[in-house]
């Protein structure tokens, strides 16, 4: 963001209105504003219809509209689509839209968001932990994945109906979001917010590798979004061995802080478990993952693997993946059986992202600290201390 500029979507109205007084314009156009960002979801001061040209100007110059510039973009042909954002900082960013058929019979897109750029919790599968850590994204960095999304159209009356092209949001994008919990939570207002773009709070979900301690405490202040836990391994040797986080908090502790956040907010939780093959496809996994399932009365949600370049996992076949599914299914465990999406477009999450910066020639990691290609060294203690940055892992998936 250039020097000086306010963020705009962390502001009330009031505060826009006071921002406006200070400046010498009428106050009443702080709600003329809103209703051009919000509604008519029209994002560059210059396009607000109705306003002086002085005020645009000033807003243009005042506050920052624009945090993240969509640079890039790549289809797959099941019409999933990543889209690649730059940063002013000159890291990338990505997210997914997602397109699924829902229980009415209708076509659902969904957007998948960040929340960091790369990742610290070093999961042994995903593209993003290939970075490292770099930092946090702001709220208006995560809000501005949505913006290009919108859908026009002139209705009868002659006047234009804007809308945004998708209907959900998960946050499971790059990064760990309870790790950059702040920031998170001022940019999920603004999508939740009657005032701003309101979408209801049934449609938001959070994806969290297993930070038990956070957890606990949402389940004590109270969270109105739905949650997903990326769990990818029904035993701690098997969880231990792809995913790090499970050394700070091995399953007992997470499904006890699980459990304890579903009966205090009364959400039902989704599992997410991608199917890596010969790691975590095993029928005894199955049989334990149905196990945790009932315990938390969660949805699973099977997913095959994206490969990542350079890594060795493979997704585990459609026969392994259909067998697992029957044997949740015998246990009683309700579930989802994901199809692909988006493998031929680098859709697992980091590697449009992690492409984009080693052709740039600027090497992932933390702080810049490796080489191209490299994981970034980082002390061990940065990486799951929820009061500090640190960042997790990330997958493309939700029940849509």
């Amino acid at each position: 963001m250039p020097a000086g500029r306010i963020p705009f979507y962390a502001l009330s109205r009031e505060e826009l209105a006071s921002e406006l007084a200070a400046a010498g314009f009428e106050k009443f156009r702080a709600k003329q504003v809103f209703d051009c960002v919000y509604s008519k979801k029209i994002f560059a001061p210059k396009a607000f219809p109705a306003l002086p040209a002085k005020l645009a100007g000033f807003l243009g110059e005042r506050f920052d509209f624009e945090p993240a510039k969509l640079v890039g973009d790549r289809k797959a042909g099941d019409e999933t689509k990543k889209y690649l954002f730059a940063l002013p900082d000159g890291n990338f960013v990505e997210c997914v839209l997602l397109k699924a058929p829902a229980e009415d019979g209708k076509t659902r897109k969904t957007l998948c968001v960040s929340t960091q750029v790369g990742c610290a919790c070093g999961c042994r599968f995903c593209a993003s932990a290939m970075r490292g850590f770099v930092r946090n994204l702001t709220a208006g960095e995560i809000v501005a994945q949505a913006l290009p999304f919108v859908e026009r159209k002139i209705l009868t009356s002659g006047r234009v109906e804007a809308k945004f092209e998708f209907e959900n949001i998960v946050v499971m994008g790059m990064g760990e979001p309870l790790a950059n919990f702040d920031n998170l939570s001022a940019a999920l207002a603004v999508f939740n917010s009657p005032e701003k773009f309101g979408f209801g709070a049934r449609r938001i979900t959070v994806s969290t590798c297993g930070i038990a301690d956070r957890l606990e405490k949402l389940a004590e202040t109270g969270f109105p979004y739905r949650l997903a836990i990326s769990l990818h391994g029904a035993t701690d040797e098997v969880r231990s061995q792809i995913m790090p986080i499970n050394k700070k908090y091995p399953l007992a502790r997470l499904v006890a802080a699980a459990k304890k956040f579903s009966e205090k907010c009364g959400r039902m939780i989704t599992l997410e478990y991608i199917m890596i093959e010969n790691v975590n496809d095993s029928f005894a996994q199955a049989r334990e993952l149905a196990k945790i399932a009932r315990t938390l009365h969660a949805h699973v949600n099977l997913i095959p693997y994206n490969r990542v370049e350079s890594l060795p996992w493979r997704r585990s076949d459609a026969a392994r993946r259909a067998a697992f599914a029957k044997i949740l299914a015998e246990k009683g465990v309700s579930h989802t059986l994901r199809r692909e999406k988006g493998s031929e477009i680098d859709a697992a999450c980091g590697q449009l992202a992690l492409k984009r910066k080693l052709e740039a020639g600027a090497g992932g990691g933390a702080c810049g600290s490796a080489e191209a290609g490299e994981t970034a060294k980082i002390p061990p203690e940065t990486f799951f201390n929820c009061e500090k940055p640190c960042a997790g892992q990330s997958e493309n998936g939700e029940q849509l």
